[in-house]
C-alpha cells in the first residue's frame, strides 16, 4: 500500500499515526519517508499583512486586499535595447494593476558605463535618467527621462508603487586620475558627470584616507566609500541626495539595494532613515541568520533566499519535507520578500508550485516578468495572485509534508477565513484528512483544479483532494 493510501485510511478511521514505522518502509531510507503529520505552527504573529504602505485608492485601480499586494519585476537581464523598455513596461501597468499587482521593480534607471547597451548596474551619473548625452549616448538602455516620469506616472495612476534599482557599491565609467593612496592611476575620476551632481574622485573609493576597504568590492569596479561623509552626504544626506531625489523629484516610493554584501547595513539603515520609502537588500544568502541579522540591522526587508533555495530543493528535488525547514518568512515574514526567480538566477523548474507556495504563503510575494509574460501560464498566475490578495491571510500552521505531498493552513485574519493549500510533486491524484479553522461549513478549491465541493465536519477535519503536480488553494465556498 503506498504510504499515503495508509495514512488516509487511519484518518479516516480517527487515528493520527506517522506512517513511518509501516512495514513498507523498513527498508527505505528514512528522508525519502519521512512524514511530518503533526500540526506546526510556523509564525504565531497577531496575523496582519504585509504592508509596503500603499493607499487605497479611490479610482477604482489596484487596492491592497486583505492579503497584501504582489511585487512585479518589471525587467529581465539584457532587455531589448533601444530605448523602447519604459514603453513596454508602461502599456502593460493596467493589465498588471487589474491581475492584483501592487508594485513595479524597475532596473537601474540612470546612465551608466556602457551608455544605451547598458542593463545599468555599472552607474557613472545617479542624476542622468536618460537626459544628458554622456557615455555614448543621451537615452539609456531603456529610454528617456521623460519616458521613464511617464511610465512612473501611470503606475502611480493605477496606484500602484515603484521601485528602483539602487547601485551604490560601486561605480564605473570615471576618467583615469593619479591616486596617491594607490600608487598607480585608477578609474576613479568622476568629476565631469554631465548632471554636475555628486562629482567623485578617487578619495570617495576605496583604499583612501578612511581605510583600505569595506565589507566587499564587486567586479573590479572602483569601490564607493561609504565612510566618507561626503558621500553620505550626496547618497541620503543633503536636500538634493540621490535618494532624496529619485524619492522627491523622480517620485520612486522605493528601493531594491543591489549587492548589500559590499557594505554595511548601516548604510542601508542611514538611507532608510533618511529617505524613507519601502526597501528590499539583495543579500545573497541562504542562511537564514545572516538575511535575519542584515534586515534587522538594516532596519530593511530582504529578498528570501533561504526560502528560494529550499524551494529548489522541495519541487525540483523530490523532497517536500525541504519546506519545513528554516526561511527568512518564518523569522519574520514582515521583513521576507520571496521569489522564484529573477534576472539573475533562475534555478527552479518547478515553477507552478513554486509560485503556489509563495502566493498562498507570507512575505512579499515577487513575478518575475518573463515567468509572467513569457513562460508560464498568465491565467494560473493571475489566480494565484487573486487568491494572495483575498485569502492568504493570517499566520501560518504546516498541517502534513512528505517526499511528494505538502498540505499548510493560512489561519485567517479580521475576519478573513484564510486557507489551506495543498501542493502535490507526484504523479498521482492525492487526497487526505486535515484539520481545518472551519466547522460545519462548505469549502471549495479556488484554483479550479478540484471540483470537489466538501463540508467540514463539527470537528473541523475535512477530505481535500489535489492533482498530479500540481496544487489546490481551499478556503469558505463565499
Amino acid at each position: 500500500m503506498k504510504k499515503t493510501q495508509f495514512l488516509v485510511s487511519l484518518l479516516a478511521l480517527g487515528f493520527i499515526n506517522s506512517c513511518q514505522n509501516s512495514d513498507e518502509t523498513i527498508n527505505e531510507t528514512p528522508k525519502q519517508f519521512e512524514v511530518h503529520d503533526k500540526t506546526v505552527n510556523v509564525t504565531t504573529h497577531d496575523g496582519r499583512p504585509f504592508s509596503t504602505g500603499n493607499a487605497s485608492s479611490i479610482n477604482g485601480k489596484f487596492v491592497a486586499g486583505p492579503g497584501g499586494g504582489v511585487m512585479m519585476q518589471g525587467f529581465y537581464w539584457d532587455v531589448p535595447d533601444g530605448g523602447t523598455w519604459w514603453n513596454t513596461v508602461k502599456d502593460k501597468v493596467t493589465d498588471w494593476s487589474n491581475a492584483g499587482m501592487s508594485a513595479i521593480w524597475l532596473p537601474p534607471a540612470s546612465k551608466a558605463q556602457n551608455g544605451a547597451y547598458s542593463m545599468g548596474y555599472d552607474p557613472t551619473d545617479y542624476y542622468d535618467f536618460g537626459n544628458y548625452n554622456q557615455n555614448g549616448s543621451v537615452e539609456t538602455r531603456f529610454g528617456s527621462r521623460t519616458e521613464l516620469e511617464g511610465l512612473i506616472t501611470k503606475a502611480h495612476a493605477e496606484n500602484m508603487q515603484v521601485y528602483a534599482d539602487i547601485v551604490i557599491n560601486h561605480n564605473s565609467g570615471g576618467q583615469s586620475q593619479a591616486n596617491p593612496f594607490t600608487g598607480t592611476n585608477t578609474w576613479t575620476d568622476f568629476s565631469g558627470v554631465a548632471s554636475g551632481k555628486f562629482q567623485r574622485g578617487y578619495n570617495d573609493f576605496y583604499k583612501n584616507s578612511y581605510g583600505n576597504n569595506d565589507e566587499g568590492a564587486f567586479g573590479g569596479f572602483p569601490d564607493l566609500c561609504h565612510a566618507n561623509p561626503y558621500v553620505q552626504d550626496w547618497l541620503w544626506g543633503r536636500e538634493y541626495s540621490v535618494g532624496k531625489y529619485y524619492k522627491n523629484v523622480m517620485k520612486f516610493d522605493g528601493w531594491r539595494f543591489d549587492y548589500v554584501k559590499g557594505f554595511g547595513p548601516w548604510v542601508v539603515n542611514n538611507w532608510n532613515s533618511n529617505v524613507g520609502g519601502f526597501s528590499v537588500g539583495e543579500l545573497w544568502d541562504s542562511n537564514v541568520n545572516t538575511l535575519e541579522w542584515w534586515a534587522n540591522n538594516a532596519n530593511s526587508s530582504v529578498f528570501d533566499f533561504a526560502a528560494y533555495y529550499k524551494m529548489d530543493e522541495a519541487f525540483d528535488n523530490g523532497n517536500l519535507n525541504a519546506l519545513n525547514d528554516d526561511m527568512m518568512w518564518k523569522r519574520n515574514p514582515y521583513k521576507a520578500v520571496t521569489f522564484v526567480s529573477n534576472h539573475d538566477t533562475d534555478i527552479i523548474n518547478n515553477k507552478n508550485l513554486a509560485y503556489a507556495y509563495i502566493l498562498t504563503h507570507e512575505g512579499y510575494p515577487t513575478i518575475f516578468y518573463r515567468d509572467y509574460e513569457e513562460w508560464l501560464n498568465k491565467e494560473r498566475l493571475n489566480n494565484l495572485i487573486w487568491i494572495h490578495n483575498n485569502k492568504a491571510t493570517g499566520n501560518t500552521s504546516i498541517l502534513y509534508t512528505d517526499n511528494d505531498e505538502y498540505i499548510a493552513r493560512r489561519n485567517g485574519y479580521n475576519g478573513n477565513p484564510g486557507l489551506v493549500v495543498y501542493i502535490n510533486s507526484s504523479s498521482n491524484w492525492q487526497e487526505r484528512w486535515i484539520q481545518t479553522n472551519w466547522a460545519s461549513q462548505q469549502i471549495k478549491d479556488f484554483t479550479g483544479h478540484s471540483s470537489w465541493y466538501p463540508t467540514t465536519q463539527g470537528d473541523k477535519w475535512v477530505k481535500i483532494q489535489c492533482p498530479p503536480n500540481s496544487y489546490s488553494v481551499w478556503s469558505l465556498n463565499q
